[in-house]
């Protein structure tokens, strides 16, 4: 089944100002795939569970319409409030039933968010809208992001960042397992296309202010689920890692900047000329 998640406004709001999207590098290393497996002209991409369309945006400099899709439309109100480029289009929608004709895509995106779906359904689903010679790209990160700071003990600085993520360990919905890099890799050997890509251990380094990375690790569905059952336990967890952090780093502003390391993994998957997979999503 699917998992429905980050659906409410002010959820939305904060993945847009907090969440992460990939680095043009990683956009780049997708494209580079997609070109060689079937070559120009990259005509339609569809990403699905866009949120707010980070991945979307970076998707529309490199093909001729994209398509996002979400099944939140507070998470599309928010998208829509940023989509500058022509070629955009946002469609509400399962990611399992997509509004997308037979063998028309180029590419599918899902962002961080293939773990939240009905990953058998969604899987058949990609096969069916693909071009021959279409690509899949499933890309996410891990909850464990490093800090950095000049002058500053990198060792003592994520000491306190790993107590945050054990704080948060036991609200981790158990759909996604105790690895999310597992589960996806679980899933690219299960892939029966010949043509395929495992990558893991990307790092991808970006400079935000503290409170930012608090934000980010906010969003985090682990970190909503513990503000929906104790709003007090989950502010305070917020606030001592946040006063901890500033005394480590020896600054009293959370406006500093830090630069943040965060760990992608992500599997790219051409689907074949021949009509020969139909059982995508069986193990």
């Amino acid at each position: 089944m699917a998992y429905r998640l980050f659906e409410g406004k002010e959820h939305a709001a904060s993945y847009w100002k907090y969440r992460i999207s990939p680095s043009d590098h990683l956009i780049q290393q997708v494209l580079d795939f997609l070109e060689k497996q079937k070559g120009r002209p990259f005509d339609l991409a569809v990403d699905v569970g866009c949120g707010s369309g980070q991945g979307t945006l970076l998707l529309a400099k490199h093909f001729d319409s994209v398509v996002g899709t979400d099944v939140s439309p507070a998470q599309l109100d928010e998208a829509l409030k940023h989509a500058k480029a022509p070629n955009i289009t946002y469609k509400q929608c399962m990611a399992e039933e997509l509004p997308v004709a037979d063998s028309s895509v180029d590419l599918m995106t899902a962002m961080s968010a293939f773990h939240w779906f009905d990953r058998p359904r969604f899987l058949q689903e990609a096969h069916r809208v693909l071009k021959p010679h279409g690509c899949l790209a499933l890309l996410s990160y891990t909850i464990d992001m490093e800090l950095s700071y000049p002058d500053c003990c990198s060792d003592s600085l994520n000491r306190v960042c790993k107590e945050f993520y054990a704080a948060l360990q036991p609200y981790r919905s158990p759909h996604l397992g105790q690895s999310s890099a597992e589960l996806y890799h679980k899933v690219y050997e299960s892939i029966p296309y010949p043509d395929k890509e495992w990558h893991e251990c990307v790092w991808v380094r970006k400079t935000m202010p503290l409170s930012s990375y608090v934000g980010l690790v906010e969003s985090f569905s682990s970190y909503q689920t513990l503000l929906r059952e104790d709003p007090q336990k989950a502010t305070q967890l917020s606030k001592d890692i946040t006063q901890r952090l500033l005394s480590v780093l020896r600054v009293t502003s959370a406006d500093t900047e830090v630069e943040v390391s965060i760990k992608y993994f992500y599997m790219l998957a051409c689907k074949p000329r021949e009509n020969s997979c139909q059982n995508l999503a069986k193990p």
